[in-house]
């Protein structure tokens, strides 16, 4: 399917911006980006692009469900195009977001607050070189 096709199967109307972000996050296979990677690649690719449109997109991509936002710190967001049930790696020392499978046993998890149901699980694993 077409970028243009996928943005407007989600709602969202293809502006050159768009699409252009969309090719540069979605054509190449599975992957972690932060706004300011992508803002990279785009200046790279002579996309016109400001940061501030880089984290508008990337953020309307994620409500309409082409990407997961990857939170691993107050401010450090990662956005992932496997939008498909997984958890993470992330190795502390490189900055590298790493898949882990879904498969993930969680006990003792508490119930959620009443009239409310869980949704998702969201897992980050924090890595580091090994200390001796």
């Amino acid at each position: 399917m077409s970028v243009v096709a996928r943005l407007r199967g989600v709602g969202l109307r293809p502006t050159r911006q768009r699409v252009a972000l969309a090719r540069l996050l979605l054509e190449k296979g599975g992957r972690h980006i932060t706004a300011e990677q992508l803002h990279g690649e785009a200046r790279a690719a002579a996309v016109r692009v400001s940061l501030a449109t880089v984290y508008n997109t990337l953020h309307q991509f994620t409500e309409a469900g082409l990407l997961r936002e990857v939170i691993v710190d107050p401010g450090r967001s990662y956005f992932d195009t496997n939008t498909s049930e997984h958890h993470h790696f992330f190795d502390e020392g490189t900055g590298e977001l790493l898949d882990i499978g879904a498969d993930v046993v969680v006990s003792g998890l508490p119930l959620p607050p009443s009239g409310t149901q869980v949704h998702r699980l969201d897992i980050v694993v924090r890595v580091g070189p090994e200390r001796r």
